[in-house]
């Protein structure tokens, strides 16, 4: 995987405000070029999602094949995230942790060294909160927006342009750029201040992994006891333990299409991803004080996933290796 990547965010199924021209300029232009950084695993097909929309690319990312897809795709190329913030005042990254973010934007060749007053900087990285925080204040320090926006949906959801996006910074900002970021995804919620997006992530990751795991748990215990798991899905599908694990990611082989646990637990949301996002949620529950005994639980069974031969295995292979348990 690419140690730079990116996505976009967007906001979809609410009405438009006006757009205000204060100290931004309307980031929606096709005309502008957009800054990319990072074309991984979920950064190609949204790259690829923005040219298609007519909006034109300057991309940078470590892997020089990345790269080269994308140019061959009509992007142009940057040599450092420095150079991609000398040609566009929009730029967006998705970087795997919070030292890559604080690399990319504050490093030597970072994007602050050469951004312009007034840049929307837009980080789809799920990260912790201090790095959030630096990242934002060195961003008013230079008179230059950045919003954390990490995303839900994988790679499919980014292939198709329906991800959800969970952002957290200045409104008026993120609706600025509505136009642009609707490219890229079908949901979009403002969260709050700057740090909120992160929040809402981890939140929803934390109870994905315990959902998950009780779903997988539970259709273990019907196979156990000689039910058909497609039946016993329809019958939690229209009862009271639906979810979205048990509706739409089913992690039986065999009970949906189109989804990972029918392909081998191949592609999707991978395990050492969701233990990624545990750790940032055990951390942040640590460091408020909060109770997440089960939000614990489910970072040790994904740990022990990860020790086990599921680490590249979509995280919905906890299925698998609940039966493997027994």
């Amino acid at each position: 995987m690419s140690l730079l990547r990116v996505s976009l965010l967007c906001r979809a199924g609410l009405s438009r405000p006006v757009l205000s021209v204060l100290s931004h300029k309307s980031y929606s232009t096709n005309n502008e070029p957009v800054g990319f950084i990072g074309l991984g695993n979920m950064g190609a097909p949204m790259a690829n999602n923005l040219l298609q929309k007519g909006h034109k690319l300057v991309v940078y990312d470590i892997a020089e094949a990345a790269v080269s897809q994308a140019v061959s795709a009509g992007a142009v190329k940057a040599t450092s995230p420095a150079e991609v913030a000398k040609q566009a005042n929009t730029i967006v990254t998705m970087l795997p942790a919070g030292s890559h973010v604080l690399e990319c934007y504050k490093g030597e060749n970072g994007i602050f060294s050469t951004v312009s007053r007034g840049a929307l900087l837009i980080d789809s990285s799920t990260i912790d909160r201090g790095t959030v925080s630096q990242v934002f204040s060195s961003a008013q320090e230079r008179g230059v927006t950045y919003l954390d926006a990490p995303v839900s949906g994988g790679v499919g959801a980014a292939t198709k342009g329906v991800l959800t996006f969970m952002v957290g910074g200045d409104k008026e900002s993120c609706d600025q750029a509505t136009s642009l970021l609707e490219c890229m995804g079908r949901t979009v919620v403002h969260c709050g201040d700057s740090g909120t997006g992160q929040v809402a992530k981890i939140c929803n990751n934390m109870l994905l992994a315990i959902e998950m795991i009780g779903t997988s748990e539970a259709l273990q215990l019907g196979i156990n006891l000689g039910m058909d798991p497609k039946r016993l899905t329809d019958i939690i599908n229209v009862a009271s333990g639906r979810s979205w694990s048990s509706e739409v990611y089913n992690p039986c082989p065999g009970v949906m299409e189109n989804v990972p646990s029918s392909n081998n637990y191949q592609g999707g949301f991978g395990t050492t991803l969701m233990l990624k996002d545990l750790g940032l949620a055990m951390d942040a529950a640590a460091s408020s004080q909060s109770t997440a005994l089960l939000g614990s639980m489910a970072t040790q069974v994904y740990r022990m996933m990860s020790q086990h031969g599921y680490a590249d295995k979509d995280f919905s292979s906890v299925f698998k290796f609940i039966e493997k348990e027994k």
